[in-house]
Parts: C-alpha cells; structure tokens; sequence
C-alpha cells in the first residue's frame, strides 16, 4: 500500500514539473487539502489531479496567472474539451472539479472571487454520441479475428479497425490514407484532413503490426491493374467506400455483443475520451484529431512531435 501511495506522489510530481510555480502550488494544495480535510478517496484524487492539470496547462498559455482566470476563458476550455467527444459523466467530473478547486482558492483567500461560479454543464451535452469502454472496444477490435464468414478479409479488417482507434482519424480521411502516407517505423501516419489540412498522428504498435501483415499479405492480392495506392482495397482493388466501413463497424459491433448504435465516428470519440481520461494534454489530443481551432486559436502553440507520440504512448490503451 505504501509503495501505491508513493507511486501515486512520484506520478503527481512529474506531472506538476509541467505546470508553472503559481498554478502548480494551487493545485499541490487543493489535491492535499481533497485527500486530508475531505478524506476523497485515491482515485477520485487522481481523476480530479488529471483534470485539473490539463485545466491549468491550458490557463498558464490564456490567462496567464490565476487571478486573470475569467468566466470566459473557463467556458471557452471548456467548449475545446466538449469538441473532443468526452462522455457528459466525465464532462460533470471536470466541471465539479473546477468549480472545487475555485471555490476553495476563495476559501483560502488566493482569490478574491470565483470565476466558476456560475459554471454549467454544456446543454448539448445530453447529446454527446456514444462512447466505447476499453473492454468494449477490445472486444470489437478482435471480432474480425473470429469471423469465420468473412475471415478471407480479417486481416484488413483487423487492420482497419485497429487504425481508426489508434489514430482517432475521420472515416473520410480513413478512406483517402494511401501508402505513401504511412511512416510506421516512426510510429506515424500523415493524413489529409478538413480543408487540406495536414498533420501527423501517432499509430501505436498493436496498429502497426496489423497494417503491415495487411500490406504484405491480403492487399497484395486484391491489387489490379488499376489500383492506386490507397491503404484499403476492396474486393475489385478499389478503395473501400465511406458506406463499407460504416457496415463493417456495425457488423463487427453486433458479432462482438456490443448493444449501443455506433458508427466509425464512435472510434473518433473513443480515442478521445480513452486518452483524456489516462491523463493526456488536451492541446495534444486536440492536435491528433485536427480540430482547427489548434490553428485559429492563439493561445494554441506549436507542440514537438516527439511529445504529441509520447503522449499517445502513455496514455492510449493501444500505444
């Protein structure tokens, strides 16, 4: 138990060398004060020290210091945080823990009010799609594997489903990844996405591995004549069409016993809420999924590639 507690503090203490001396103090004493004064238990600390963290890391690059915190800049985090896709009951757990952590800096007299005050859960929240739990999703990424009727294309399949969860991509750029795109010794795969705009995305090696068996295996024999150098053929060596894969995850779904109505954007939303929830920096989760307030957005800065990986490393299920 002791060895578990001290973990925990050696985790927390790399995790706030991120976090400037001002904001890094803050939450020092608020995640004390939740684990002496209120008795939380540990993983309620740990879940609140994930999402304050990422909380604070976005306000040192907006507002700068804490005082400068204003309502404005905690609805516009988060706005970027609900444009993820994270589940409404983690939406709740991150809007509790900031509206706690104001209120106890008015408490303790750090702040003279509290911007937080009158913070509500998002309406559309309610609306948020459906979201896969890991077990679920490991479950789905292995029905290829025992799907005898269809198994002369598992292995794309496989590879397919693998991808869209490591990456996070969109079904329209899924469709459109060609080979010369792929960079899977680096651990990377460039994609096209909104309005021509490119980026770079770690692939972890559960992905890698299944996408290269495919390439040397499978698609060499679906390859004609005519073929492009689109990833994903189809039986006729054509790219695999927007609507295959939209019946492909619903096959697969079903086989794996999963009861929610998901789609290939389920997988988007998955990869998300998998790596917020781990702990990851939002404005690196945000950048791997191409939203284009990372461009439009000032307060957004450049992130190093070799951080964005490592981020995917350590926080997703398949990194």
């Amino acid at each position: 138990m002791a060895d578990s507690v001290n973990d925990c503090a050696k985790q927390d203490r790399r995790q706030m060398d991120t976090l400037h001396s001002q904001f890094r103090s803050a939450l020092e004493n608020f995640l004390n004060y939740m684990l002496i004064e209120r008795n939380f238990s540990q993983n309620t600390r740990e879940s609140y020290n994930n999402d304050l963290k990422r909380y604070l890391m976005f306000m040192q690059e907006s507002a700068r210091e804490m005082r400068g915190i204003t309502a404005s800049h905690i609805e516009r985090f988060i706005s970027e945080l609900y444009e993820t896709g994270l589940e409404a009951s983690s939406m709740a757990r991150n809007i509790s823990a900031i509206r706690s952590f104001h209120k106890f800096l008015v408490i303790e007299r750090a702040l003279d009010t509290n911007p937080a005050e009158n913070l509500h859960l998002p309406k559309l929240a309610r609306y948020l799609p459906a979201v896969l739990s890991v077990e679920e999703t490991m479950r789905l990424l292995e029905a290829p594997l025992g799907n005898t009727a269809q198994s002369k294309y598992g292995s794309r399949d496989k590879a397919l489903l693998e991808l869209l969860y490591a990456t996070g991509v969109r079904v329209s750029e899924l469709v459109n990844i060609q080979q010369q795109s792929l960079y899977l010794e680096a651990g990377f795969v460039r994609i096209f996405g909104k309005g021509s705009k490119e980026r770079l995305v770690p692939v972890g090696d559960s992905a890698v591995q299944w996408v290269n068996q495919y390439r040397t295996g499978l698609r060499l024999s679906l390859v004609k004549g005519d073929s492009d150098d689109y990833l994903f053929l189809n039986s006729r060596g054509k790219k695999l069409s927007r609507m295959a894969i939209y019946s492909m995850v619903e096959h697969y779904a079903q086989l794996a016993g999963i009861e929610k109505k998901i789609s290939p954007h389920t997988f988007r939303h998955t990869f998300a809420t998998h790596l917020l929830e781990g702990g990851a920096d939002l404005r690196a989760v945000q950048e791997m999924l191409g939203h284009s307030s990372i461009v439009t957005t000032q307060i957004y800065t450049h992130i190093d590639r070799s951080f964005i990986k490592e981020v995917h490393k350590t926080f997703h299920p398949r990194g």
